[in-house]
């Protein structure tokens, strides 16, 4: 009874079946193959009880008596062999549209992030805009800002270990591997904040491994490019300013 509760708790939540609509385009077309395999699931389960119940009712009287029995019913024999196969033929062919369409690249993506992750954190550099770096380590949570309704080119890497990249309201997630580069796009379709994680164990600190994405609207976003290449200059200018300070260049 109690393992039953999950499930019924899950399908009252029409039509959201216990997962998120989606914040991309990508996991927008996941959550509809998600909500078409648990609708048919649905539509077997309730079948197969009442199959199931029909036989209970139907027979339920007790006699001494040998039933009639019969056999090589062709009819039943061809639908529940067909329909099962239907079923599963559907299932497999919208599965293999929704994965290439979740794992298609666009040729000019609007923005480029190159996501590497190591040993407690995440680095995010934006080689297009100016080379903005995001980092953070175990207890700072760093934050990739993207542009909302703009295709984004996420490359993906690992400085160490095995990673996992994944943010739930994406209904994405991908291994960041040593030596192996990833890549996919992402198209946030409306502003928000959207937290993510690792999901492959990496170490004493994995817990601790997290960030989020920061989606805004064009303009904001590069406001935002504009104001972090500006702290950028300015950092490289006084680190300038003390280097030849410490060499004796002033006063």
């Amino acid at each position: 009874m109690a393992l039953a509760i999950p499930f019924v708790a899950g399908g009252c939540q029409l039509p959201n079946f216990l997962a998120y609509k989606g914040a991309t385009t990508q996991a927008q077309d996941s959550f509809k193959l998600w909500q078409g395999f648990f609708i048919t699931g649905l539509v077997v389960v309730g079948v197969v009880f009442l199959l199931i119940l029909w036989a209970v009712l139907r027979y339920r009287r007790r006699s001494d008596e040998m039933p009639r029995q019969t056999q090589y019913h062709t009819v039943v024999e061809i639908v529940y062999t067909v329909v099962p196969i239907l079923i599963v033929a559907v299932l497999f062919v919208f599965t293999f549209i929704t994965e290439n369409n979740v794992d298609s690249v666009s040729a000019s993506p609007a923005v480029v992030v190159n996501v590497t992750a190591f040993q407690w954190g995440w680095k995010f550099q934006y080689p297009h805009d100016g080379g903005i770096v995001v980092q953070g380590i175990e207890t700072q949570t760093p934050q990739m800002v993207v542009p909302t309704g703009e295709t984004v080119r996420i490359y993906l890497r690992s400085a160490d270990v095995v990673h996992g990249w994944y943010v739930p309201e994406f209904n994405f997630s991908r291994y960041a591997l040593p030596g192996v580069t990833n890549q996919f796009d992402i198209n946030v379709t409306h502003p928000g904040v959207f937290r993510g994680q690792c999901t492959q164990f990496c170490g004493l600190y994995h817990s601790l491994m997290l960030f989020s994405v920061r989606a805004v609207p064009s303009a904001q976003f590069a406001s935002w490019v504009h104001q972090q290449e500006q702290t950028s200059q300015s950092g490289n200018s006084i680190a300038t300013l003390k280097q030849k300070a410490a060499q004796g260049g002033y006063g």
